[in-house]
């Protein structure tokens, strides 16, 4: 295959590797929580919810920046809400999700 010649995509997936990120940290809170590193949790599924929104912002898919600003907002680790019991467990995961499916979604063209 010496005569074959590779194309680049016409797209890139700059939120790919923080909604990994992010994904990882959801899908470990609840040992991560347990064991007293929910401020840790917090911080860094807020700062990866920001980044991600900014990247969506940037291919202009106005609802991702909407979910991951809402996202941001309740893992707010300056002023948390408190939440915890069984429906903060379940919304780790399904947040984990989200950030999975909108890393492999949110794709700007390249230039």
């Amino acid at each position: 295959m010496s005569g074959t010649k590779r194309t680049e995509p016409n797209f890139q997936r700059n939120a790919l590797a923080p909604a990994l990120l992010a994904a990882a940290v959801l899908f470990l809170a609840p040992v991560l929580l347990t064991a007293g590193w929910g401020i840790v949790v917090l911080f860094v599924v807020a700062i990866l919810a920001l980044i991600v929104g900014w990247f969506a912002v940037q291919a202009r898919q106005w609802v991702w920046a909407a979910v991951f600003a809402v996202i941001a907002v309740a893992w707010n680790p300056v002023i948390p809400f408190g939440f915890d019991g069984l429906v903060w467990s379940l919304v780790q995961p399904a947040a984990a999700i989200v950030f999975l499916v909108a890393g492999a979604m949110i794709k700007t063209p390249r230039d």
